[in-house]
């Protein structure tokens, strides 16, 4: 299918759906930098390329109509993010934008509309918001279906959940898109349907896969010490020193995983094998969480006496514009992750990145990567287009 890349980012919805086999026409995004990347990586020449998508006249959109076939964009989701102030359609400079893809496609009717958006939407404002997308969406003529998805599951070893939403045009709908689920399918992908009685959405069910987690992120790339995240204490009291954890600005012991047989004592395994870990702060009840070799650490806001989950389990959490992730190496070094690894998590291949880094400097290219959307979630779903 032809489509058009609405708030098109770095392009990730772009080259999923061109790995799918569609075709771009034309796409719009509003930040001059985050272009600069996605005219490096894409061939944009001949297309339609509108900047400001507020700008564009209802005259201009219908001079697409015939022509896309397909409309995608992840509108800006800080309206409706749990780390975000969640003010949704009353934020007057995101929130409303989802209307200016209604917009669009009242003018240009394409067959189906592909929308993604944060987890948070579903429940804003006691899930109204959610409500209020899909009414007008109906109002334009759409069926929608939607389903959460995680991109851990996808091949990408980050834990980003996130609502995606197809639109299909009656008279000319295909099949189906949701639920992605199988046996080679994905763990965590929960189904939302409308709840008949209140028009409220609901999850009903939730579909699992032997294959588990995906590979830790290799750490191959360079990068410095990032000392941001605060260790303390002793893992292991009864080892003594071989139990101490230091500042990451210094030196710290592995930890041995003590005589064979006989894992009571350390709780970490059964062999001699040295094992590397560290405490890192965090607001439960135990009051750390463990970071082994490979596990990645947030060090957002280091000092809060709020924050949870900072450890991923050989995966990262979900990157934000900041990418303020780090891993911890076999030399008990703290590193933040580098721009090239916050694009892998996404699913952006080298040759892209290199494009991209071209053009752009590191900060622009930590937040291109924390605004982008997966790619190869996006592919998933954009092979099932007819």
């Amino acid at each position: 299918m032809k489509f058009l890349d609405l708030f098109a980012g770095i392009g990730g919805f772009r080259l999923g759906l061109e790995q799918a086999g569609h075709e771009c026409v034309g796409f719009c995004e509003i930040d001059k930098f985050a272009r600069q990347s996605y005219k490096a990586i894409h061939n944009t020449e001949g297309e339609r390329e509108y900047h400001d998508i507020t700008t564009v006249s209802n005259e201009e959109w219908r001079t697409l109509r015939g022509t896309v076939e397909l409309i995608c964009g992840g509108f800006p989701c800080q309206a409706f993010s749990i780390a975000g102030k969640r003010k949704g359609f009353l934020d007057e400079t995101r929130g409303t934008l989802f209307f200016e893809i209604a917009r669009a496609a009242e003018q240009i009717k394409p067959r189906t509309l592909f929308l993604e958006n944060v987890r948070g939407l579903l429940s804003h404002d006691k899930g109204r918001t959610f409500r209020t997308i899909i009414s007008t969406l109906d109002e334009l003529g759409y069926d929608a279906e939607w389903q959460i998805l995680n991109s851990k599951n996808f091949g990408v070893p980050q834990n980003r959940e996130r609502v995606f939403i197809i639109g299909h045009l009656r008279g000319e709908r295909g099949r189906e898109v949701f639920p992605i689920r199988g046996k080679d399918e994905y763990l965590d992908s929960k189904i939302m349907v409308l709840n008949k009685e209140n028009g409220m959405p609901r999850e009903t069910n939730r579909v699992y896969s032997p294959e588990g987690l995906s590979p830790t992120l290799n750490t191959m790339q360079g990068g410095g010490r990032e000392p941001k995240i605060m260790v303390e204490g002793n893992i292991y009291p009864s080892n003594g020193q071989n139990g101490n954890v230091y500042n990451p600005k210094g030196l710290s012991p592995t930890l041995s995983s003590g005589t064979t047989g006989n894992s009571k004592n350390r709780g970490i395994g059964s062999n001699n094998a040295p094992k590397i870990a560290i405490k890192i702060k965090e607001a439960t009840k135990q009051g750390y969480a463990i970071a082994e070799q490979g596990d990645s650490i947030n060090f957002s806001l280091p000092n809060s006496k709020t924050r949870r989950g900072r450890v991923g389990k050989k995966v990262a959490q979900t990157l934000d514009t900041s990418c303020n992730q780090a891993t911890l190496t076999k030399d008990m070094i703290i590193r933040k992750l580098t721009p090239r690894e916050c694009w892998r998590l996404q699913g952006f291949p080298d040759w892209a990145f290199d494009k991209a880094q071209e053009v752009n400097s590191n900060s622009q290219l930590y937040k291109q990567a924390g605004n982008s959307v997966t790619v190869p979630v996006i592919y998933e779903i954009a092979r099932r287009f007819e």
